[in-house]
């Protein structure tokens, strides 16, 4: 899978509206056949910053994301509202879901 995680450092006076901002392009996202997830966070350290967490089945459902007419309209609606450039860390990895993490493995929970 194509892993992605994504920091959005948004303006002040719309930080609190952003779930409702970038609402219709991730709903879109969610909707598309190769998404696995895609959720976005808010920092507990910066209450501007948010946090997206998203996952593809591959490349091609990766490619088919940013070639959508929902990403094209979602570069042209979302960067008004952002300080700055997204910053991005993007793997593939061979897996298609979360591991478990056995460090902290809760008896019972599985």
């Amino acid at each position: 899978m194509i892993f992605i995680t994504a920091k959005f450092q948004i303006r002040p006076e719309d930080a609190d509206r952003w779930p409702q901002i970038a609402a219709e392009f991730t709903e879109a996202t969610r909707s598309e056949p190769g998404c696995l997830w895609f959720d976005w966070s808010r920092s507990v350290a910066d209450p501007e910053e948010y946090v997206l967490v998203e996952a593809f089945r591959d490349g091609d459902a990766g490619a088919a994301h940013v070639q959508s007419d929902h990403f094209r309209q979602a570069q042209q609606t979302l960067p008004p509202h952002l300080v700055r450039t997204p910053r991005i860390v993007n793997f593939t990895i061979p897996q298609d879901d979360w591991s478990l993490l056995g460090e902290m493995a809760v008896p019972g929970s599985d």
